[in-house]
């Protein structure tokens, strides 16, 4: 497939040859296109570049202080079929680099219910004066927030984390320098990435510094930032000691850090006019394990006691977009990491009939 791009291939421009079987050497990309069919068919959803996507040597943006971000293969090589494959609203559109067409789903926004959604790309300069920076602050100033009292921003490599990956420090360094003050300025409620297969929820932060340590509070002037990588990648225990990495530092929990999940999992949000609400649902047991609340400050009392209400709760809480918040976490958890590298060497390419998992 690598000598073309992935829309001129055969098996897309017609995928009745492509029925019963599968090759076993299929990238893992195609793999998971299958494994994710039952919700991709019937459920609308977004996607969200991450370094699974797009990283390779030939990618266009490589800033010095990068050196150790993008200095890897992560994106397999695969031509660009994600920028092929899934194309998202507007119209931003950079060369990848490998002879696909460009794409357009770097960066955009959508209205969903009472949420304003904002997606980024990590792999894309998104320094001050770029174009992905322009953008995000022109779609921030625009917000109508009678419309949308909230807004959650998305991108992959987090902007905060506890864990170990102490590769991309300098990156979070750069994100907080360039992109959090326009979060602080323009009042971004919720901030969720991926690239960590975790869950971690941070208070809201402005500066490394935590406003405000309660589960239910009216909006602070910050962003709650919450990693919510761990829908099904495989688990990394990244605060946890591993014995066949001895020499990995751990690091313990930060009183920023509100919580730390241990599970499978996924996201779910659920929002009204005068409430955000985040909760993270356990794979293993379907309970939720942990919830914040952001209440509006538009029916909030400024300065009063966290979680006190001006007016009546609505009887019905609106729910966004059909399953949105299942999505949202796999999307930036599981599907960011839609070319995953094989733990294993591949098996030799073979044609075997599709086996059914079991329930």
């Amino acid at each position: 497939m690598c000598g073309h791009p992935a829309n001129h291939s055969v098996g897309w421009r017609h995928p009745g040859f492509v029925f019963d079987g599968v090759m076993k050497a299929l990238r893992p990309g195609t793999r998971y296109s299958y494994k994710i069919e039952p919700i991709a068919a019937s459920t609308p959803y977004h996607v969200c570049i991450g370094n699974h996507e797009y990283d390779w040597p030939s990618q266009p943006w490589k800033p010095s202080w990068a050196a150790n971000v993008y200095n890897g293969k992560d994106g397999g090589g695969e031509c660009g079929v994600p920028y092929s494959k899934f194309r998202m609203p507007g119209n931003s559109s950079l060369p990848t680099g490998t002879g696909a067409p460009d794409t357009r789903n770097l960066y955009y926004s959508i209205d969903a219910g009472v949420v304003h959604f904002v997606y980024m790309s990590t792999e894309t300069d998104f320094t001050r004066g770029s174009d992905q920076y322009n953008y995000i602050k022109a779609d921030l100033e625009r917000v109508n927030r009678s419309r949308t009292p909230f807004v959650v921003f998305q991108g992959h490599r987090p902007m905060y984390t506890s864990s170990n990956e102490t590769k991309d420090t300098v990156h979070r360094e750069q994100m907080i320098q360039h992109l959090e003050p326009l979060f602080v300025d323009h009042g971004v409620t919720l901030a969720l990435w991926g690239h960590i297969h975790r869950y971690e929820r941070f208070c809201p932060m402005k500066k490394y510094q935590c406003l405000n340590t309660s589960s239910s509070f009216v909006y602070p002037g910050a962003p709650v930032h919450v990693v919510i990588g761990m829908a099904g990648q495989d688990f990394q225990p990244s605060w946890e000691p591993r014995p066949d990495h001895p020499d990995v530092p751990i690091f313990p929990q930060p009183q920023r850090s509100m919580y730390r999940g241990s599970e499978f999992g996924y996201a779910k949000l659920v929002a009204t006019r005068e409430r955000l609400t985040l909760m993270y649902v356990g794979n293993h047991d379907g309970q939720v394990h942990d919830m914040v609340e952001i209440l509006s400050p538009q029916v909030g009392t400024p300065g009063g006691a966290p979680g006190k209400l001006v007016g009546a709760m609505p009887e019905k809480m609106r729910y966004l977009g059909v399953a949105g918040g299942v999505v949202l976490a796999m999307l930036l958890g599981f599907m960011a990491g839609f070319a995953v590298r094989k733990k294993k060497k591949a098996e030799s390419a073979g044609w075997s009939r599709v086996q059914e998992e079991e329930s």
